[in-house]
């Protein structure tokens, strides 16, 4: 989609800008994966204290979630005319 001569252009309308804004946050993602090695945890259970046990544990919950809301959807979902009548 190519914008109007006179359409004001944003930053994030160059995909390059896009792509290293994505690349960035996959950076961060790593670093902070790795810091877990250097990091101390106190928490009560053993499973707490393996490697990355936070980031998958958050992914996993994460998806679950959409995985949920998939199903609840088909529960309660009404009709497209419901309200009009």
């Amino acid at each position: 989609m190519t914008p109007k001569p006179d359409e004001k252009k944003y930053w994030l309308d160059d995909r390059r800008n896009v792509d290293r804004l994505v690349y960035g946050f996959y950076v961060v993602c790593a670093v902070i994966f790795a810091i877990d090695v250097f990091v101390p945890k106190h928490g009560p259970f053993a499973i707490e204290h393996l490697f990355g046990f936070y980031g998958w544990y958050g992914f996993v919950s994460c998806v679950a979630l959409v995985l949920m809301a998939k199903v609840l959807r088909r529960m309660v979902m009404r009709g497209e005319d419901y309200y009009d009548g």
